[in-house]
């Protein structure tokens, strides 16, 4: 067991947090993670009404009394509303869920600090992903709970300041009073050893999440991303303010050449959609949608269950530190 501010925190027994994902981070992989040790992640922007989204959220826990995030993003989207936003925020303070995890724009801005307000009262833990020192700075003095370091490596959607793990880290430990979880290039043991090392008290992955049994997408994708390699991702959509990063593919050079020649959001989106992406995920097609995964593909090697990846993930950890302890007498 590894005990840092996150494993005290929200009471579980390794410091591996799992990230939002459209489309993935519904209830069974969610309930998995939890209950193997880690903190699982129901996303919010898979459901369309409140009815569904409360669902999603009993179902979570008829399969696990431990506690799991709930991703919420707020960015622009052509389906998920503001009144979503509110309504996410509403419903994860009425179930008391342990923790947010928001992206994009913060929740106090993006939703209102009353929302924030309420959701602190309920008891709700609330994180909120950065690419910046000042986004670290604003999230503490807001009134968050925790942030998330996300380096230029992680899949979706990094800050376009451009800023690696590595140096986020410890620039946003050094920076902030609150606890920091690392995101990006994170997916085996050494990676969770060197974020413990520079300061995080945990950290957040998700590609490492497709390739497990319980997540709920087509084996030909699972298979792709150990087939892939670090270098096999790439940066999309920066002329729309709103770089991602993606699984080089087909449509991903597609939308690259519209980029250059000046296309805008019409020509784009339908090359980018939510729905393709769905389709994809469930389809098998690797050609057919941008698929929002990080460099760490380099250190995914198998499909395992969640606690295969969470039990050998802070084993090798735990090795990993002893070993480097071992060079200083």
């Amino acid at each position: 067991m590894i005990k840092t501010a996150i494993t005290q925190m929200f009471g579980i027994q390794y410091p591996v947090i799992c990230g939002a994902m459209m489309w993935l981070s519904k209830p069974s992989l969610c309930a998995a993670i939890s209950e193997a040790g880690g903190m699982g992640n129901l996303t919010a922007g898979n459901y369309e009404t409140e009815d569904e989204f409360r669902s999603a959220i009993h179902e979570v826990r008829k399969s696990t009394d431990k506690p799991f995030m709930v991703g919420i993003t707020i960015l622009p989207s052509v389906h998920i509303t503001p009144e979503h936003h509110a309504m996410y925020a509403r419903v994860c303070a009425e179930e008391q869920v342990a923790g947010i995890e928001v992206s994009g724009t913060p929740l106090d801005k993006g939703i209102g600090v009353d929302a924030l307000e309420q959701l602190k009262k309920a008891g709700v833990k609330l994180f909120h992903k950065v690419g910046s020192v000042r986004h670290a700075k604003h999230a503490e003095k807001a009134g968050y709970d925790g942030v998330y370091a996300a380096g230029w490596e992680e899949g979706g959607h990094p800050l376009d300041d451009d800023v690696t793990t590595m140096m986020l880290t410890p620039r946003i430990v050094e920076s902030v009073s609150i606890p920091v979880v690392t995101v990006g290039g994170i997916a085996d043991g050494r990676s969770l050893a060197a974020a413990l090392t520079l300061g995080a008290q945990g950290v957040m992955m998700a590609s490492r999440f497709v390739a497990t049994r319980e997540c709920v997408v087509h084996d030909n994708i699972k298979q792709e991303l150990i087939n892939r390699q670090e270098h096999e991702t790439t940066m999309f959509c920066k002329s729309l303010g709103l770089q991602g990063r993606g699984l080089k593919n087909k449509v991903i050079y597609e939308v690259l050449e519209l980029e250059s020649r000046g296309g805008g959001f019409e020509e784009l989106i339908p090359l980018i959609s939510g729905q393709r992406v769905k389709e994809a995920w469930e389809n098998g097609n690797i050609d057919h949608a941008p698929l929002m995964v990080g460099q760490s593909i380099g250190h995914i090697h198998g499909i395992m269950s969640c606690r295969e990846v969470l039990d050998s993930m802070c084993e090798d950890a735990v090795k990993h530190l002893d070993k480097a302890k071992a060079l200083f007498h």
